[in-house]
């Protein structure tokens, strides 16, 4: 797999692992990042060797969100006049986007901070595994600003609209151990325990049976918004695709045969 200055991106035995790597920028991402990290996960929609996704950071933090600082530099070019409207769509909306909606299942493992578009990131994805001393940080209106990148939206889903108001209108940073409790996120570990944790969990998904694993994945995330008869609708629609599948027969014979199954991912 190729690498963009910043993020690397490497593939091996099924697993997708895509590295914000910018210590020197706490992890922050420039437009370009955001446009490499869209780049792997979309090529990695079509994949057929892939079964599942590991999101990182390189350093202390894994991602202090969007570099507002070098965008904004005094040196920096000036935008027109609704730059950000027209940019933030195609840049950061689209990579929470389609992380969302990327057919394999998701982990992202997380130390230190995890601001704005970090903490997003973490929070789209299927499975977030934290140190238990991380920080969820949503910061925007403390700069004066509203946030973006699916805030609105994720945050009252998963904890509450108490709770999210308390980052989203206070400010007020999270713990990741405070966040596994709320249920914001998978599980919370000691930091030396990360790595390991989510390198476990990533090959546990990249062993199942990637196709139900991908529709049980859409299955929950289009019935967020609807009626339950269209959910149970689109869940028919995904067992008879799921049903036709070698992992499905495979998975019969294993119960069957009362052992382990051996999922391919076909």
């Amino acid at each position: 797999m190729s690498s963009e200055p910043g993020i690397v991106v490497t593939a091996d035995g099924g697993i997708l692992r895509i590295r914000i790597d910018r210590v020197q920028r706490k992890g922050s991402l420039d437009p370009a990042s955001v446009l490499a990290m869209i780049d792997a996960l979309e090529a990695a929609s079509t994949d057929e060797t892939l079964r599942a996704i590991l999101l990182t950071g390189t350093g202390d933090d894994f991602c202090s969100g969007a570099d507002w600082v070098s965008t904004n530099a005094a040196d920096a070019p000036k935008p027109r006049t609704g730059s950000i409207q027209r940019r933030t769509p195609v840049q950061a909306h689209r990579l929470i986007s389609v992380l969302g909606e990327v057919q394999l299942p998701t982990v992202c493992a997380v130390r230190g901070w995890a601001a704005g578009l970090g903490c997003q990131l973490a929070l789209v994805s299927d499975f977030a595994v934290a140190a238990e001393d991380s920080r969820f940080w949503l910061p925007f209106v403390k700069r004066g600003f509203t946030a973006d990148s699916g805030s609105s939206w994720l945050l009252p889903r998963l904890i509450g609209v108490a709770r999210a108001k308390e980052m989203l209108l206070l400010g007020r940073p999270v713990s990741g151990l405070d966040a596994a409790s709320w249920g914001m996120i998978h599980r919370a570990v000691p930091t030396a325990e990360v790595d390991d944790a989510a390198e476990a969990l990533v090959a546990e998904l990249a062993a199942g049976p990637t196709v139900a694993l991908g529709l049980m994945k859409r299955c929950i995330n289009t019935a967020l918004d609807g009626r339950i008869e269209e959910a149970m609708a689109n869940e028919s629609f995904c067992l008879e695709l799921s049903s036709r599948t070698s992992d499905f027969r495979e998975g019969l014979s294993a119960f069957r045969e009362r052992r382990d199954p051996n999922f391919t991912g076909r």
